[in-house]
Order: C-alpha cells, then structure tokens, then sequence
C-alpha cells in the first residue's frame, strides 16, 4: 500500500517498470517566472506546504504541489476532490496535456517529461487513451467514424479500423447504432461513443477526467457498470477524476483524496471510510454506510475448529451482507478465503458492535 500524500520533493523517485504509471515530486505553479521560483524554493529543503505558501506569497499559484503517488498495472486509481483541489490539472500534468513546473511523471518505466513531440504524438495514439467530460465528437462524422478516427490517424487501413470500431462500440453497448450521427444520440450515448473511441487504439493507460458527470443518475449508474465491465475484460490502467464519493468508492481500487493542489490521503475504499487521516477527508465519506465497507477479515476471530456450518462467507465480504446472510443463525459461521479454505468465524452478534464502532 502506498504512503499517504504531501510527500518531500527531495525523496528519491518511487518509479518502477513494474508501475503503469509513477509520479514524483510533481508540481505545477502558474504565473510569471513560476519554474525559477520553485526551483529556488525547492533548493531551501522546506517542507512541500512551506514551498507553496512562499509561492503564493509571491503572486504565483501552486494548482499541483509534490504530488508523489504510483498506479499498479491494471489499477484503477481515482483521483478526488472538490472544485479547485487541483484533480484536473493533475491528470493533466500526468498525461502531458500540460507541462509541469517540476518532477518526474514515468510510464511504462519511461520518463515522459523528457519525451520528444513526436514521441508524445506517438505515445498519445498508441499508449494513452483520454477521455473528458466534454468528449469532442465530430458532429459531420457517423459513431463508427468518429470510433474509427484515432485508427485513420494512425494509418491503420479501411477494414481493420471499421472492425476495431464495431468492437469497442459492441463493447459499450451501441450495436446498431453505428450509422448515427452525435446529434440523433442521448448524453449517455455520446458518452459511449467518447469512451469505444479512446478504446479503439487498444491503449495501455486510460485516463478519465469526470466522464459521467454531466449525465442524468441513472444513465451515470448504467453507464459505471459498463465501465466496470469494460475494465474487468481489459484490465487496463486507469486514473479517473471524479468529485462524487460514491462514484470513487463504487470504481476504485484505491483512492487519492486532494485538497488544495495537495494529496492528502491515498488509500482502498475501506481505509478512506473507516481511517480518515483528518477530517476533510472523513466529511466526504460522513453519510456513507460504514458496513457496507468494513470486511469480515477485519473482524472475524480465529476458527475454533467446529464444524463449518451455515452460510458461506468470505473474508471481502462486507458486515452489510454477511449480516443478511447470518440473520437466521445464532452460531459461529464460518469464513473462507478466496481459495475456500476456512480461516476464521464470526458470531453474528459482533456486527452490530463493529457496525456502531465504524459511525
């Protein structure tokens, strides 16, 4: 698990060709001679939240500061806050769409800040893959054209991009509705047509900047389902900007909590509900059920070697279902690993314990 947030700039680089993505010491400052101010304040070893005061007290504004964080291959990493915490601009710095003021931003083990243009383009058609909550469709071109652009770019031929496109567009669930133009399409459906055309160039890192925000709850709903299909066939990488704590708990594998330009928090859905490292971070989560996050394997006590009998519960499952699962027994229930075999018991009348410790 990785640290916490609001690391120093002076801390070696965390990178790693085992990492998708690896960050270090990242910053981004606008205004008037910010490379040349932070770079002489770096220099003075203060304390990252020093730094940015001494930046602003100079007229300057530090969007991102000493953002040090990794994403595991395959991980889907939420990146969250409210309106300004600097998410945004974050993930732009990560993907290059803006050059930061100073660190380190590695992917694949390569450092892209030292990419060349051509490189970036290279990188952009064949490895990235972004999609923002304004998706920017072509309103003249038909969804499997607009699918298929990246394809043509890239000068893949008539017939193999027209295939790659009917595949990602099967893949969001807009069979038959290749012929359309963005006009005759929903909110949700456009939506789609931006995720299948990021898709189509088969890319390695994915990065989603409020996708669904803009969208009706329930579209949103159905629309964070397809995506967690989507990642479970793909298994791609994926930094995903979001503000909506629900939507965070429900896709993450592990969640970056920011305030101020900072990382202040960086943990799995549990540990940002039930061990909030302050309390910004324990208001987003407040009206959160906190069962519905704390897992038997936190509360579970050892087997005592009685017969396994009763419901079948795991150690990730939440209190909130093993309670409905064990509200008919009265006896130690069993709980099994993931590969079945029994490592601990619960009593039933723990989880209203545990339940009222968690609020």
């Amino acid at each position: 698990m990785k640290a916490f947030g609001n690391q120093s700039s002076t801390l070696p680089s965390t990178s790693s060709v085992a990492d998708a993505i690896a960050t270090s010491g990242l910053w981004q400052v606008f205004g008037a001679g910010a490379q040349e101010a932070l770079a002489e304040q770096l220099k003075t070893g203060a304390a990252s939240g020093d730094v940015a005061s001494a930046l602003q007290d100079r007229g300057l504004i530090p969007a991102v500061q000493d953002a040090t964080f990794n994403v595991a291959p395959g991980e889907l990493f939420v990146i969250m806050g409210l309106s300004g915490s600097g998410k945004s601009t974050l993930v732009r710095c990560i993907s290059r769409l803006v050059e930061p003021t100073a660190g380190e931003v590695m992917i694949g083990g390569e450092n892209i800040l030292t990419a060349s243009k051509k490189r970036m383009i290279e990188m952009r058609r064949n490895t990235l893959g972004m999609v923002f909550q304004h998706f920017g469709l072509f309103p003249h071109m038909s969804v499997i054209d607009n699918v298929a652009f990246p394809l043509k770019m890239n000068g893949v031929k008539p017939a193999a991009r027209k295939a790659r496109a009917a595949e990602v567009i099967s893949m969001v669930g807009l069979e038959g509705r290749e012929d359309a133009f963005p006009r005759e399409l929903s909110g949700g459906q456009r939506q789609r047509v931006g995720i299948a055309r990021s898709l189509a160039g088969n890319c390695d890192v994915w990065f989603l900047d409020e996708p669904f925000s803009a969208l009706d709850p329930l579209i949103r709903r159905q629309l964070q389902d397809e995506f967690l299909n989507i990642q479970e066939k793909l298994k791609t990488s994926i930094v995903f900007i979001t503000h909506d704590i629900a939507e965070a708990l429900k896709l993450a594998d592990r969640i970056a909590i920011m305030r101020d330009g900072r990382i202040v928090q960086i943990g799995t859905p549990t540990e940002i509900v039930l061990n909030p490292v302050d309390d910004y971070v324990r208001e987003f989560s407040r009206d959160i059920p906190k069962g519905r996050h704390m897992t038997l394997a936190e509360v579970m006590e050892p087997f005592d070697g009685a017969d396994a009998t009763g419901p079948t519960l795991s150690t990730a499952m939440s209190l909130e279902a093993a309670l409905a699962d064990c509200a008919m027994t009265l006896d130690p229930v069993a709980v099994r690993d993931g590969d079945g075999k029994v490592v601990g018991q619960v009593r039933p009348e723990i989880f209203a314990k545990a339940l009222a410790r968690a609020e």
